[in-house]
């Protein structure tokens, strides 16, 4: 079942009329996945290379879980899936385009029901958040993360680890106090023989 899921993400074109370029859906996921991480959509640097959290952002958010490069693509158990598979683009303005809510509710469902050992999910930043958990989430991506002993043990919501959020670091030490001890612990947990 997952095989065949992946195969039909890998050929997906829904978004070939919005997107400024080829779309190429990233997903990096298997059966053995038991920490899934859930950001928001591919960067270009990701679009480029086809490896999720191929950036800045990864080597953050690798830190933040306590692992290496080679532990976060060599581990079966550690599984990517943004909400969209493709990179947005790049909007005039600065930043990417937030994801297209499209590609989520094509895919999220049939893709999740293929991951039944799960035991973990990361929310990387305020639209994972939202999808995933609806009215269960706060006002803010500040507040549900603040919120994150309400989610657990199988959810933790997390800041995008973009270097757009080094500010919201700074303001907000308690997440790297409280919250990224607990959340290499679980990596750790999960990644043990």
């Amino acid at each position: 079942m997952l095989d065949a899921v992946l195969a039909d993400i890998s050929a997906c074109r829904a978004c070939r009329p919005y997107l400024p370029h080829e779309p190429r859906p990233v997903v990096r996921v298997s059966a053995d996945t038991r920490l899934l991480i859930c950001g928001q959509a591919p960067g270009r640097l990701v679009h480029e290379t086809g490896l999720p959290f191929n950036d800045p952002s990864g080597n953050r958010l690798r830190a933040w879980m306590g692992i290496d490069r080679d532990t976060f693509y060599g581990r079966s158990e550690i599984g990517v899936a943004a909400m969209a598979f493709c990179f947005p683009g790049t909007n005039p303005k600065g930043g990417d385009y937030p994801p297209p809510p499209r590609c989520a509710a094509l895919w999220r469902p049939r893709l999740l029901a293929g991951l039944p050992k799960v035991e973990l999910t990361l929310l990387v930043g305020s639209y994972a958040q939202a999808w995933a958990l609806g009215a269960r989430a706060k006002a803010s991506m500040t507040d549900t993360v603040a919120a994150w002993t309400e989610y657990g043990p199988d959810v933790l919501p997390l800041p995008h680890p973009s270097w757009r959020n080094t500010g919201w670091l700074k303001r907000n030490p308690w997440f790297e106090e409280e919250v990224t001890p607990y959340l290499r612990q679980r990596v750790q947990a999960i990644l043990a023989p």
